[in-house]
């Protein structure tokens, strides 16, 4: 399919969370329908979807089914096995494709795919084998984190290590589990940019935020950032460069330290929208959900100016018990994601408090 969906088409999604509800609604606002694939019978997508596939992401024969009712196929989150896309890639266009998710299920194959097209990331190792971990700590430095090669988000999967003596009983920890050792950087400042990519080659990019975390979640965003011009431009870069890199259709988030002599690494991606980019909701006529949708369905991508400046701040847990506060709140926009059980560490919701636009980017 080269060509945009009409309205009325149907995009299926991988992944049932607020991301996916969020996306739903940016679809449905242009005319789409969407039909949700995940194996939570009560995900919050499913309520604003026009349909819904109960099931594992690794029954194949469910998301065969699943691929014969829609126009084309996404993914919210990064977990969704590659065998599963790539069957369904031979019944209806999966964007982004099988490959730029191979590269970023796996923080391994992620680090070497950025190093390998001149990315600059934080020093790191390979940790597979009991006989890899006093190598990385030489390579790495200490302290440093030992992450998970696969499905850790949100600081879950992740141990400090502060010497070398802690490594081992750290990686015990994570069950011997395939994982990275990264060496801490001397940043000054943690941000992230939000690029989109159209079946045409076009890009378009975010302004760069500022990100503060609490507990490894995120806590704060706030548009924009307040780094120089040429940071700016230099993060902006460093994104489209990797959007290309992937021949990615749909949307990048690269979230990037910023070192105190001017330097900037990246810290991970994902290719599909980002907590870090809720506030462009409020604050973006074009939402990076709506340009998720425009990407993926092959329509323009639409401006990403910002009509106002912006800091979200997330909902965890019992936060979003202060709702009835919030919506009394002037020039703040609450979103709820309606889940059905309060947790610690669970994002119930964010808010976006906006204020009058400033700077030219």
């Amino acid at each position: 399919m080269t060509t945009p969906l009409p309205p009325g088409a149907t995009i299926g999604i991988f992944g049932g969370g607020q991301l996916g509800r969020m996306a739903a609604v940016a679809a449905a606002q242009l005319g789409y329908k969407c039909h949700i694939f995940s194996p939570d019978a009560d995900a919050p997508a499913k309520e604003v979807s026009a349909a819904a596939t109960t099931a594992p992401y690794e029954d194949i024969n469910a998301a065969r089914a699943f691929a014969h009712t829609v126009d084309v196929v996404t993914f919210e989150f990064e977990n969704v096995p590659d065998d599963t896309l790539a069957a369904i890639s031979e019944t209806v266009p999966v964007r982004p494709g099988v490959d730029t998710l191979h590269v970023s299920q796996d923080r391994a194959i992620e680090k070497s795919f950025l190093n390998d097209h001149g990315i600059g990331t934080a020093p790191w190792a390979p940790v597979n084998l009991a006989d890899d971990l006093s190598s990385a700590a030489l390579l790495t430095g200490v302290p440093a984190i030992l992450k998970t090669a696969r499905f850790g988000y949100d600081g879950k999967g992740q141990v400090r290590v502060d010497n070398g003596n802690d490594i081992a009983a750290a990686w015990d920890s994570i069950d011997n589990a395939p994982a990275v050792l990264e060496g801490f950087v001397d940043f000054e400042q943690e941000i992230s940019v939000i690029v989109a990519r159209g079946i045409d080659g076009a890009t378009q990019s975010y302004v760069p935020v500022d990100n503060v975390h609490r507990d490894h979640i995120l806590f704060t965003t706030t548009a924009p950032s307040t780094v120089a011009d040429d940071i700016t431009d230099k993060a902006r870069h460093i994104a489209a460069d990797i959007v290309v890199a992937l021949d990615l259709v749909g949307l990048l988030a690269v979230e990037m330290f910023v070192l105190r002599d001017g330097d900037v690494l990246v810290n991970e991606i994902a290719p599909r929208p980002h907590n870090s980019g809720h506030w462009t909701l409020d604050g973006c006529a074009i939402s990076q959900f709506e340009q998720f949708i425009r990407a993926v369905a092959g329509l323009p991508l639409g401006d990403p100016s910002r009509h106002s400046n912006a800091v979200m701040t997330n909902l965890i847990g019992c936060q979003a018990d202060a709702w009835a506060d919030i919506v009394v709140e002037a020039g703040a926009c609450l979103h709820l994601y309606g889940k059905a059980e309060s947790r610690p560490g669970r994002k119930m919701g964010h808010v976006t408090r906006l204020s009058p636009l400033s700077g030219s980017r």
